[in-house]
């Protein structure tokens, strides 16, 4: 079975146009998401304490991705974004928290991924950035 950490808290740099999702009162060691906007990429850290996974997307693919995902019910992902190697799995849930699920793949023998959730007001703090309506 999955364990989701829940990210519940943003802070926004506005020097470094980085957008931090973390868990409140948490020191750098607990999970935490930083998205930053390259050109007409997004460039994505997730980590969890030293371990990191990065990954950078193209917005334009992001955002029609995250405009179009809906609940549906009995499945936690429901779109991926990325490559064969490695992706973002997405899902939208009824209550408006956002599974994310950035996922490295080793071969056909396993892969690592962390399993994190944004509450609904953490996803739309994040869905306002990436000017998602």
């Amino acid at each position: 079975m999955r364990n989701y950490e829940s990210l519940n808290t943003v802070v926004t740099d506005e020097q470094t146009g980085i957008i931090y999702l973390a868990q409140a009162d948490q020191p750098d060691t607990y999970p935490r998401v930083s998205l930053r906007r390259e050109g007409s990429y997004v460039a994505i850290s997730a980590s969890y304490g030293p371990l990191e996974i990065a990954m950078r997307l193209r917005y334009e693919d992001l955002h029609r991705l995250l405009n179009r995902l809906q609940p549906v019910e009995g499945l936690q992902t429901t779109r991926q974004i990325g490559t064969g190697q490695s992706y973002l799995s997405l899902g939208l849930q009824k209550n408006g928290d956002l599974i994310i699920r950035p996922t490295i793949v080793g071969d056909a023998t396993g892969h690592m991924c962390l399993n994190l959730i944004l509450t609904d007001d953490t996803r739309n703090t994040l869905y306002n950035w990436l000017n998602i309506t």
